[in-house]
């Protein structure tokens, strides 16, 4: 059994919990972008509520560019912004210091393409987070799954409930603002305020159901 997903930007939680349950996961790197997808966005929590960060890309003359292809625009000051956001939400935030150099510096690295980029972040979220599990990137546009696949692409959608993830069941963790539990934010958010005790949180919030 493989679970399929697509590339995100700093994912979120629900993101994480195929690889704390140490399943073969195959990210689709020649998958077709999706814009307002998690693909080039996250959602992290300010003291003004949820925060929406989306990373810019040049999708040329067409918009059916594979996601492998796909290049980041630096005209725009998105890296500037999308730090400041973090620091400012997150500065406080008990595990903040432990973490936040890494996430920095791959934020600032200039990486030409959107795809380089989330590979980038997702290993360091998996190495903070201290799992283990090896996954890979397809070789080419999985356009027919197998029937033992659970495919997840685009199930995990700023745009589609958490509720339609029926394996995935939100626990409530400490949170720096606000006194109603945000779900599913952005992996950081979990990082950044439980530390050590991620990994934990990830595992019972997910189960996994040959017929998902």
């Amino acid at each position: 059994m493989r679970v399929l997903l697509d590339s995100q930007y700093l994912p979120s939680i629900a993101y994480f919990v195929p690889f704390s349950l140490g399943l073969e996961v195959v990210i689709d790197a020649h998958e077709f972008f999706e814009k307002q997808s998690y693909r080039n966005r996250c959602h992290i929590l300010t003291t003004q509520g949820v925060q929406r960060l989306s990373l810019p890309v040049l999708h040329g003359k067409s918009h059916k560019t594979p996601l492998h292809e796909l290049q980041i625009d630096y005209k725009q000051k998105w890296m500037n912004n999308h730090w400041r956001a973090i620091q400012t939400a997150y500065g406080k935030a008990p595990f903040f210091a432990y973490y936040a150099e890494a996430i920095r510096r791959e934020i600032y690295a200039k990486h030409e393409k959107l795809y380089t980029i989330n590979e980038a972040l997702l290993t360091i979220c998996l190495d903070m987070l201290q799992i283990s599990t090896s996954w890979q990137a397809s070789e080419k546009w999985i356009e027919q799954p197998a029937a033992t696949d659970i495919d997840l692409r685009s199930a995990i959608h700023p745009k589609k409930s958490i509720d339609n993830l029926t394996w995935f069941q939100p626990l409530a963790y400490y949170q720096v603002f606000g006194s109603n539990f945000a779900a599913n934010l952005s992996i950081l958010d979990l990082l950044f305020s439980m530390g050590p005790e991620a990994s934990r949180i990830l595992k019972q919030s997910g189960t996994f159901l040959q017929n998902n």
